[in-house]
């Protein structure tokens, strides 16, 4: 690489199979607003705005597949916009930034314990304990995404 090749600028990946429309709206806005590349990865096809900022990647389906897609790609310094925490997780590993669609950033602080909180869940639905799903997205959840996405590119500039 070239010592005087100034670093590739960060881009947001979204997993956005499970991403709510209500928040790609707002990754939408951001990408305008801020000129930061926004890449929905799903493993259907996904309209997206007509922007240079916003593009869609369709991968095969199957489990795991946009997933792998994001982790292969991202790169320190990016954001990974995602509800999957083994993704989180492998992002994180990476130097990247993960966030929730309800604003919660992952951290290496915290992975390990939502790791092992996820699969305690999947033991018990495994074993017909009903757990229930996540709850509904509600105002503050945007609002908190929102502030937590704007206090992210605020530190790019």
């Amino acid at each position: 690489m070239d010592a005087n090749a100034l670093p590739a600028p960060p881009r947001i990946w979204v997993d956005a199979d499970a991403c709510p429309a209500v928040i790609r709206d707002i990754l939408y806005r951001a990408a305008e607003r801020t000129r930061i590349e926004v890449i929905l990865v799903a493993n259907r096809w996904l309209q997206t705005p007509s922007s240079r900022f916003i593009r869609a990647m369709q991968v095969p389906g199957g489990p795991d597949v946009a997933d792998d897609a994001i982790a292969e790609r991202v790169a320190a310094g990016d954001m990974v916009i995602t509800q999957d925490i083994p993704l989180a997780a492998r992002v994180l590993a990476r130097g990247a930034a993960a966030l929730d669609p309800r604003g919660e950033p992952f951290s290496s602080d915290s992975i390990a314990q939502r790791l092992s909180i996820r699969d305690f869940m999947a033991e018990l639905r495994g074993a017909g304990v009903q757990t229930g799903g996540p709850a509904s997205l509600h105002a503050r959840d945007r609002q908190a995404f929102a502030a937590r996405l704007d206090q992210w590119l605020a530190r790019q500039r």
